[in-house]
């Protein structure tokens, strides 16, 4: 099984840059989105109804803000919109997909750069879905947590540490929380993989920073360590344009 995930940073403007013939190209069985910043109703068919895809939307209300979306074949048993926590979920940033053999979450977690109200409502977030995930674990769920996290964990997830030790996406804070996650027994896939493989997911457009890599790991998969052994690889498609973060896919076997 492959479940590919990507913050598109806008799914109408991603859509005029290969976006359908990427997805179609990779195949994936389950495609979750990030920042779509988009209702349905705005979008042209061929977004709404790709392929023999099926498609689920949870947009916030404020137009043209974060969002969450997931494509699929196959349907999951039951879909959740949100977290059940108003202030989270009127911001568009879970869905809650729940399978056979586990329980996806498409997260778009909150940045924190606008200033020390927003850093203290993204890591109340993180303590929301911690909560969420481990009671999934109570009921015998295997959890996949996806997408963009905002936050680079270590400092091999970002070209430049030592400077950005005051940038939220890199506050010790921040840091905390995914120390957190992992031990309450979740695999961060990738480092899992690849203890000491730099690769990056976001590269500031202001900057330039693809062009020279100045990149930051903000883009994971997380397992609950009940499918370490299903994990086969996870890879970052970081040579495909469209938006400031490259997708990234998680292989199961």
């Amino acid at each position: 099984m492959k479940i590919c995930s990507w913050n598109v940073n806008g799914i109408r403007a991603v859509h005029k840059k290969g976006f359908s013939d990427w997805v179609l190209g990779e195949n994936p069985d389950i495609l979750c989105l990030q920042e779509t910043k988009a209702y349905p109703e705005q979008l042209p068919a061929e977004l709404t109804r790709l392929a023999d895809y099926e498609c689920v939307w949870n947009p916030a209300q404020r137009k043209g803000y974060s969002g969450v979306a997931a494509y699929f074949r196959q349907p999951p048993l039951e879909v959740g919109y949100g977290l059940g926590v108003e202030r989270f979920d009127n911001e568009g940033r879970v869905l809650v997909m729940h399978h056979q053999e586990f329980t996806l979450l498409n997260v778009y977690f909150p940045n924190g750069g606008m200033g020390d109200e927003r850093v203290q409502y993204k890591l109340e977030f993180y303590d929301e879905i911690i909560d969420y995930c481990d009671a999934l674990k109570v009921e015998g769920k295997n959890v996949i947590i996806c997408g963009d996290f905002n936050t680079a964990h270590q400092e091999i997830d970002l070209k430049n540490p030592k400077t950005n030790t005051k940038t939220s996406g890199f506050l010790p804070v921040e840091r905390e929380k995914l120390d957190k996650f992992l031990s309450h027994g979740y695999v961060d896939v990738f480092r899992y993989l690849y203890p000491d493989k730099a690769e990056y997911t976001w590269w500031d457009f202001r900057t330039r920073a693809r062009e020279r890599n100045a990149g930051w790991r903000i883009d994971c998969f997380y397992v609950s360590s009940s499918m370490i052994d299903r994990i086969q690889d996870c890879v970052h498609f970081d040579q495909v344009q469209g938006s400031d973060h490259c997708p990234l896919a998680l292989l199961l076997r």
